[in-house]
């Protein structure tokens, strides 16, 4: 069982789309994490973005890719995309808030503390390696225990 039972991140958008925000929590249960996110003021003319959780401890980058410290997905086992312990189904917006849960049981609470979670610009084709070709990050939080 985990050592701790909840954790957070709040997002942020990047630059280019500074008014995304929201807030993702998880919960330790018997038989997984349960994630659960609520986003704001994502871009309106795209519907479905990709949505994972990735191995760097910042949300910090350059101008070419904003969060480029969030590093690559979350994939302690070293398997092929869409099977990293950090995938996640997409967020479907709805005129720019998406709400999203779901049980997963590929990680534990421990394992994702201090990690990051990005939301993409573009569609996870859960195909392309190494990350679906999702596009763009546009926004970012950090995991922490509460």
């Amino acid at each position: 069982m985990a050592k701790f039972c909840c954790a957070c991140a709040y997002l942020k958008g990047s630059d280019r789309y500074p008014d995304i925000c929201g807030k993702v929590s998880f919960r330790q249960l018997a038989k997984g994490v349960l994630v659960t996110a609520e986003i704001f003021n994502l871009p309106e003319d795209k519907s479905i973005f990709a949505f994972h959780i990735h191995q760097g401890n910042q949300c910090t980058g350059s101008n070419d890719d904003p969060f480029s410290e969030s590093d690559g997905h979350f994939n302690p086992e070293k398997v092929s995309h869409p099977y990293h312990s950090g995938d996640l189904p997409p967020l479907f917006g709805n005129n720019g808030y998406a709400y999203m849960s779901v049980l997963s049981d590929r990680f534990s609470l421990n394992d994702i503390i201090g990690k990051t979670i990005i939301i993409h610009i573009g569609t996870d084709d859960f195909t392309s390696q190494p990350a679906g070709n999702s596009g763009e990050k546009i926004a970012c939080g950090k995991i922490l225990k509460l």
